[in-house]
């Protein structure tokens, strides 16, 4: 079974960590065809960090999972932080292919939402 785990900041505002969680929701009808399992975890501050992330999706039958930073700039947390806390639980799951895909601020389609964003502004 193959996993995405969309991972966000977290916040000490519960209410953006459910809007994270929401967005998972609504990913895993919108990549049924791709991911069998589809969860959201976050890097701190809320209550299903990184590690209990991957955690659950190794507990629901995961076997390959795809680790999604929803961030938008390569910085610390993209870069060091994320990877960081997906090595050190990998050793627990030996059997687990575990990758890290690019931010979403590196996608192509990144223009592509800005410019409709901006033209729906106005």
């Amino acid at each position: 079974m193959k996993a995405l785990l969309l991972i966000a900041h977290g916040s000490r505002r519960q209410r953006s960590n459910d809007e994270v969680i929401a967005l998972a929701e609504k990913l895993k009808t919108e990549c049924a065809e791709h991911y069998d399992i589809v969860q959201a975890a976050f890097l701190e501050l809320a209550d299903t960090l990184i590690a209990d992330g991957i955690e659950n999706c190794v507990r629901d039958g995961a076997r390959q999972i795809t680790v999604l930073p929803y961030f938008l700039n390569s910085g610390r947390h993209v870069t060091e932080d994320i990877p960081h806390d997906v090595d050190a639980v990998r050793p627990n799951f030996p059997d687990v292919e575990i990758q890290i895909a690019q931010h979403i601020g590196a996608s192509t389609a990144m223009i592509d939402m800005l410019k409709a964003t901006a033209v729906n502004a106005v």
